[in-house]
């Protein structure tokens, strides 16, 4: 499943099938069906990448850092420190 391919309506918000979210651009595995969960927002919502170098970041503002695919540098969004599904858990 490629991730970060916006065209107007993310085909993935709703998508729950067991498998592993991979960048558009490069293949780079990303997040694991495993770590994903409803959200509010109109992206897909995960608590934790699948390596620690699936995503490279930098802090934009309290609490949330940009957020880039860790291989090609492809923009995947943000990281929300503390606002995942439980307390502690980050929403990227």
């Amino acid at each position: 499943m490629s991730f970060c391919s916006f065209s107007g309506k993310e085909v993935y918000k709703d998508h729950f099938q067991t498998g592993m979210y991979v960048c558009a651009k490069c293949g780079h595995e990303l997040f694991s069906s495993r770590t994903k969960y409803e959200h509010s927002s109109p992206w897909p919502a995960f608590t934790e990448t699948i390596h620690e170098n699936s995503v490279s970041k930098y802090k934009e503002r309290p609490n949330a850092y940009k957020v880039k695919c860790g291989k090609c540098g492809n923009g995947l969004g943000h990281e929300f420190i503390n606002d995942g599904p439980k307390q502690g858990l980050s929403r990227f």
